[in-house]
């Protein structure tokens, strides 16, 4: 298992938490999200092998930019 916290760009209310957190959930190893966006980070614990591409590509398809 990995924890990261990821900086999130676009994130201003409870319903963008949602959907940062419903994409990421419908990956195959993620086992626990939350999303804060007061501090524009969502915290994520995933499994061995879940790579940063496909993270990031579920927060982008959601409507949000990863800050590099």
């Amino acid at each position: 298992m990995e924890r990261k916290t990821i900086a999130v760009i676009g994130m201003s209310c409870n319903g963008c938490e949602q959907n940062v957190e419903t994409a990421l959930r419908n990956l195959d190893g993620v086992n626990r999200v939350e999303a804060d966006h007061d501090a524009d980070t969502v915290d994520v614990v995933l499994k061995d092998g879940v790579s940063d591409d496909d993270v990031n590509a579920a927060i982008e398809q959601a409507g949000y930019d990863v800050k590099a």
